[in-house]
């Protein structure tokens, strides 16, 4: 069967579903039963013959139609594929163990793309036109979908799709995976534990969102829980949680809730922690206030390639919260509420890993003091690409030791990276 029959019997097979689906409107809960049986009788009724291998092929193809995102849905399937990307009909990428690669799925042209969008995004009560020509919004499985249509997108409609990790990971996986150290688990733990003010910081696709989850499960189950994000991503296993989640203007451009109203209102819900999925704007400065008067362990993260870059973003967010405060109010702000940076990278070869653990030591004048407790030092690369290092404690112990010592981690002079002569060498002087 040549291409073009094999198109005409796929588009005349679907018309035919699509006209029963309409007519016969069946539950949703039995939609996919309905649309195979119906597939198999109306296949059957036009009495043609093709090998058992071009059926199957029709078959998907018109199930992943009818029932999925089309050429996408195998895609989405690939547990090995952490995001796809649509660039256009003839560029279409995915992210597989943090390498991009393109694909050789083609869209027939631009209205095909845009038709995939709108199957995704109308369910979700979201639209998509030349008025309004962005949206991001979240599938029922928790995957973010971004999508971008012209005249913003100026070479055609564009598609993002971060799909969502179906299994929690552990940080005995992150160990293992190499992306921590055992001692610095150990030191993340007692931090969260002993409700210190985290901030991860990190670029797109390195990997935030993930490590938050990770670090709020040693929050405390007796503790009550807020989250806040744009699209709910983060995955609690703890019982008392208060999830919230930004609404989208309506078709009139009114009734948006935003990250900061959301912030603001979660104050009034007697909160032990506030986990905000990640800060970019005006909220930073109520984020900020509420760690300042007794918020303490919240946890957020925020886009930034260095601890120090973080502060800045901190900052700039904070004036954009449309209050006239000298930029040293916001700074003593700033120092007075951050405890701990953790800094997440994504590395050439794809790894991710945490690269730095910075504490924010207070205020040496107008600038903000800022002490590396771990690093990664990377010493190079094999011939494969592989990048070559090792994670490893600067031999400087925090400030705040004697507050995780209060909530009963001694942790020992090992974990920051004290030698076995350094140890000794202090017992003999205590002796």
């Amino acid at each position: 069967m040549n291409p073009n029959d094999f198109l005409k019997l796929k588009e005349h097979l679907v018309t035919m579903i699509a006209r029963e689906l309409e007519n016969k409107r069946p539950p949703y809960r039995e939609r996919d039963e309905f649309v195979k049986s119906n597939l198999k009788l109306a296949y059957q009724s036009l009495n043609i013959k093709i090998s058992q291998t071009i059926q199957d092929q029709l078959f998907k193809e018109i199930l992943d139609d009818i029932l999925g995102f089309g050429l996408l849905q195998s895609l989405l399937q690939d547990d090995s594929v952490s995001e796809v990307m649509v660039n256009g009909p003839n560029s279409v990428y995915v992210e597989q163990e943090g390498k991009l690669v393109k694909t050789g799925i083609k869209f027939e042209n631009d209205d095909a793309v845009l038709r995939i969008i709108e199957k995704i995004i109308t369910p979700l009560g979201r639209r998509i036109d030349a008025d309004s020509p962005t949206v991001d919004a979240r599938l029922p499985d928790g995957s973010r979908v971004n999508a971008v249509i012209p005249p913003v997108a100026i070479d055609g409609p564009t598609l993002t799709i971060r799909k969502f990790a179906k299994g929690r990971l552990s940080i005995d996986q992150l160990i293992e995976y190499e992306s921590i150290t055992t001692n610095m688990a150990k030191f993340l733990e007692a931090c969260v534990i002993s409700r210190l003010n985290i901030i991860i910081s990190g670029g797109t696709g390195s990997g935030k969102t993930t490590l938050l989850n990770v670090l709020s499960r040693f929050i405390p189950t007796s503790e009550r829980i807020v989250t806040i994000e744009d699209a709910a991503e983060l995955q609690l296993q703890q019982d008392h949680v208060v999830r919230m989640e930004t609404k989208p203007p309506n078709i009139e451009g009114k009734f948006q809730v935003s990250i900061r109203e959301l912030v603001r209102n979660s104050l009034r819900m007697r909160p032990d922690r506030i986990v905000v999925g990640e800060v970019r704007g005006g909220e930073a400065l109520d984020m900020l206030q509420a760690m300042n008067t007794g918020h303490d362990g919240s946890l957020t993260t925020l886009h930034a390639n260095a601890p120090r870059d973080a502060l800045s973003r901190l900052e700039t967010m904070c004036m954009m919260a449309g209050m006239e405060i000298p930029i040293h109010i916001i700074r003593e702000q700033v120092a007075s509420a951050i405890d701990l940076i953790v800094q997440q990278s994504r590395l050439s070869d794809g790894s991710r890993k945490i690269t730095s653990i910075t504490e924010v030591a207070g205020m040496e004048g107008p600038t903000i003091v800022m002490t590396d407790i771990f690093k990664f030092d990377k010493t190079g690369i094999t011939p494969d690409g592989k990048v070559i290092g090792e994670l490893k404690p600067t031999g400087i112990r925090p400030f705040f030791t004697t507050r995780l010592e209060q909530n009963g981690f001694i942790l020992g002079p090992e974990v920051f990276g004290a030698s076995v002569a350094q140890i000794l060498a202090s017992g003999r002087q205590r002796r």
